[in-house]
């Protein structure tokens, strides 16, 4: 079974594009390695989390920032794809 990546964010403080964008990129980068990407509104100010099968991999509050992109897509490819070429988004050797 694929695994589905969550991206639960805060919708009083206006996150939904910013997690719509993230979930659109996850999806064209990883349409053959996950089953989905779920928005979750949360009932918890200030939240922004990024799930993968409820294993949490990005915390906003624990980091103090948002993930940037680049590094939102290493992170799930190290969980559901470890050997998948990012390409110009990849880690630096």
């Amino acid at each position: 079974m694929k695994p589905t990546i969550t991206i639960e964010y805060c919708p009083k403080c206006r996150w939904m594009l910013r997690a719509a964008y993230m979930a659109q990129e996850l999806l064209t980068t990883f349409e053959d390695d996950v089953y989905g990407v779920t928005l979750h509104p949360s009932e918890i100010s200030g939240r922004y989390n990024v799930r993968i099968d409820g294993v949490k991999i990005f915390d906003r509050k624990e980091e103090g920032r948002f993930p940037e992109i680049k590094e939102l897509k290493q992170l799930v490819r190290d969980k559901v794809n470890p050997d998948k070429d990012l390409g110009h988004s990849d880690k630096k050797v």
